[in-house]
């Protein structure tokens, strides 16, 4: 018993052991909020990589991809066995989308995929990313009447509303930029007329009136010629007028309208029809007509919101979204053809939805199409280039692939992997960074421990005197060894106990923490435009919290260990013979 009275005494009484329970706990703190936090990122980064693969994917590595998918699926379904929940055919192809904005043509690269609106959300997450609500439930690569964005306040009118205003515009910009053309011809037909106006005795001859029909005799205007004036009756005949039609507010191209008209320009620089004006629409019945942009659209395409969108900061600071398409919009799309020499293929898309995981690997690069679509275009005659499975919670994934591997060797041209092997090269390199930061803060603890061994080898000659005093009453060397080892023990438990609260309380309201280091420093602690977080992911695991606790202590008592055996090898004879 007076082992660890003296441990308290010594515990509460010295004061240099103060700076060691202060190191323990900002090292036990900070490992667990670190973990906390890189477990919360690690987490949310998994799920929504996992949010859009499968479980497995069984992919073909030829052109082609695989002819006899039926057959194989059949053959998957009897090797997974009870483990399969859903399955999906996909095919994906490398493409390039074209964006019209503001008379200017924007190129981006994308991941173009094919998918089954039946079966696909089966096996992913993929529905619950899309933005209109109807779609979540069930996708359909039509185009909605309006609804989009109804989580998103700032997000701009789409859907056929805007579709048809649109179309209305362009329809009124044609017709109006045909009329100013029109005119414009006529014009220099007049001029043509009077610079042959013939010369007789020096006065220019009368122009029949015939030929200046729908002339205007108004003097807004004048059309000169080369010819000197001339006075008198006959001056009239070389003033004429063109009046041209006032072009109304919000259709001229450098107006300032709420919602900016995308005008297509011609190298001239006058607006240019766009080309689906010319398209041809079967109305069924061998009956054909000109493609409608105000009720017709293209085939549905679903974009990545970062494909059709940038995230910026305005001029007052306020970070904003400006899009540079939205559904309802067409946009073209170019990707190569199967075969073993692919031509390229330019198709017209509108698109009828966005899709935003917030992963931006995946919404600046993804673009979803009808599989049937993709595979005519391509040419691929009911191939696909990959299947996908979805497995029961709890299934071992490693297993299901090994199964399939052996069933379909990589010499047939497939290819098994699970989600995490294709992700692996970033998975490895969070979790080299996660462990490569733990040893980093581990020695933090480290350090407190050499301070604890430094206190105890003062403490153990300072207490020489009281060392002798208690072998000399009987005190045995392993009762004295015990009160320096309980020392250490108390010292770490109690930094390790105050700082796994200090890091859970720390945890609980990092967010709230982070508020008010922005308001300080007046810097974001994650960047809105970059970071696609509208709060710091945080998860704590109580196994997490056990084992930097126990370290703590544990370091505390091997620093400990070496005091203790030599207070526990003094003499006491030794101890007290200068005193």
């Amino acid at each position: 018993m007076y082992r660890w009275l003296l441990c308290w005494r010594y515990l509460r009484t010295r004061y240099i052991a103060l700076a060691s329970v202060i190191s323990v706990m900002l090292g036990v703190a900070t490992l667990i909020v670190v973990n906390s936090v890189m477990d919360g990122f690690t987490t949310e980064m998994q799920d929504r990589m996992h949010g859009i693969l499968s479980d497995v994917v069984v992919e073909s590595q030829n052109t082609n991809g695989i002819g006899n998918h039926y057959a194989i699926q059949q053959e998957i379904r009897q090797t997974v066995g009870d483990d399969l929940v859903g399955l999906t055919a996909v095919v994906h192809v490398p493409a390039m989308v074209s964006i019209d904005h503001r008379g200017e043509t924007r190129t981006q690269q994308i991941n173009l995929i094919g998918i089954d609106t039946d079966t696909y959300s089966k096996v992913s997450d993929f529905s619950k990313f899309l933005m209109h609500p109807d779609n979540r439930k069930q996708l359909d690569f039509v185009l909605r009447e309006s609804g989009y964005g109804v989580d998103r306040p700032d997000f701009p009118k789409s859907g056929w509303e805007y579709r048809r205003s649109m179309a209305a515009r362009k329809k009124q910009l044609a017709a109006l930029t045909q009329q100013i053309e029109s005119e414009k011809k006529r014009n220099e037909e007049l001029r043509s007329m009077l610079d042959e106006v013939a010369v007789v005795d020096g006065r220019p001859s009368r122009v029949p009136p015939a030929d200046l029909d729908g002339l205007s005799n108004s003097t807004s205007s004048t059309v000169g010629t080369d010819q000197e004036p001339v006075s008198g009756e006959d001056s009239s005949l070389l003033a004429s007028t063109i009046e041209f039609p006032e072009i109304p507010a919000g259709l001229s191209p450098s107006a300032e309208t709420a919602e900016p008209l995308a005008v297509e320009t011609s190298s001239s620089g006058a607006p240019a029809l766009a080309p689906q004006f010319d398209a041809v629409v079967s109305t069924g019945g061998g009956e054909a007509r000109k493609f409608d942009p105000e009720v017709d659209q293209h085939e549905g395409i679903v974009l990545g919101i970062s494909i059709g969108s940038t995230r910026y900061r305005n001029a007052g600071g306020e970070v904003t979204d400006y899009y540079f398409a939205q559904p309802g919009d067409d946009v073209q799309v170019t990707f190569p053809s199967a075969g073993s020499t692919p031509r390229a293929i330019n198709s017209r898309f509108t698109v009828v939805d966005f899709y935003e995981s917030k992963m931006s690997e995946y919404d600046a690069t993804f673009a979803f199409v009808p599989l049937e679509t993709l595979q005519r275009h391509r040419g691929m005659q009911g191939a696909i280039s990959s299947i996908q499975l979805k497995l029961r919670d709890g299934a071992d994934l490693n297993l299901v692939r090994d199964k399939l591997r052996a069933k379909f060797p990589i010499q047939l041209g497939i290819q098994v992997n699970t989600w995490r092997d294709l992700q692996g090269a970033l998975l490895a390199a969070v979790e080299m960074e996660t462990t490569i930061l733990n040893i980093l803060l581990f020695l933090i603890i480290a350090v407190a421990g050499f301070g604890i061994l430094a206190t105890f080898f003062m403490i153990v000659v300072e207490k020489t005197k009281d060392i002798g005093v208690l072998k000399s009453l009987g005190a045995s060397g392993s009762g004295i060894a015990t009160i320096f080892l309980g020392y250490g023990v108390l010292l770490g438990a109690f930094g390790a106990g105050v700082g796994a609260v200090a890091g859970l309380v720390f945890v609980a309201y990092i967010n709230n923490i982070a508020d008010v280091l922005e308001r300080i420093t007046g810097r974001e602690v994650f960047d809105p435009t970059v970071y696609y977080f509208d709060t710091i992911p945080t998860i704590v695991h109580p196994a997490m919290v056990v084992w930097v606790v126990i370290g703590a202590v544990l370091i505390a008592v091997m620093a400990s260990v070496l005091p203790s055996i030599r207070a526990a090898r003094m003499h006491p004879v030794e101890a007290l013979r200068y005193e």
